[in-house]
């Protein structure tokens, strides 16, 4: 079997620390350990999105609700959004979002909170609206196969609760069909291989 040099091949993107690309933080690497569980967006991907929405990011709350290494929610904080709160499952990776936040002094500006955000359909947390809103949901792309329902109830709850001037970001891969969310029309198709972002201005 042969296997490429290791001198000829370029590091796995997801099989190294991610790191931030802009803003306070910019090149600052995150705690991170590889695991099939965790999907980290892809580096031009993020640049990507934020080259998209980054305006809408100062002075909002960051809520990354499949947060794996929180490189989606780290990056928001710094590009300016006054707080984050970070929702992980797995609560091994969880805790690499603490270390990530004490490593880069900002323990303050954060919260993680361990769980299936899936249940937020039942019981909506409680969260500021005193100021918008930036909601990441970029799942493990299957859960868009396995647990669809689950996956647009959620997007309508949080449609729902946030505050105005909100924004919501749905990432996906090219196999979701976008006439599964909530109010389809309302949202701003944007391919970046090998994702797809849907937008939602509020």
């Amino acid at each position: 079997m042969n296997r490429p040099s290791r001198q000829n091949s370029k590091p796995d993107e997801a099989a190294s620390a991610p790191r931030i690309i802009g803003g306070e933080f910019r090149h600052r690497r995150l705690e991170f350990s590889p695991d099939p569980r965790t999907r980290p967006m892809k580096d031009r991907v993020r640049e990507s999105l934020f080259d998209l929405i980054g305006y809408r990011v100062k002075g909002a709350l960051a809520l990354d609700l499949f947060a794996g290494s929180g490189a989606i929610g780290f990056e928001a904080i710094s590009r300016g959004a006054v707080r984050g709160v970070f929702c992980e499952r797995h609560f091994p990776t969880a805790d690499l979002i603490g270390r990530s936040a004490k490593l880069l002094d900002i323990e303050d500006r954060l919260e993680v909170r361990p769980g299936d955000v899936l249940l937020w359909t039942k019981r909506m947390p409680e969260l500021p609206k005193t100021m918008p809103w930036v909601v990441f949901v970029s799942p493990p792309w299957e859960f868009f196969q396995s647990r669809i329902e689950e996956m647009m109830a959620l997007v309508k709850t949080v449609q729902q609760a946030a505050p105005p001037g909100s924004t919501l970001v749905v990432e996906g891969d090219t196999a979701f069909d976008p006439s599964a969310l909530p109010d389809p029309e309302a949202w701003e198709v944007r391919p970046v291989p090998p994702a797809v972002l849907y937008l939602q201005f509020k």
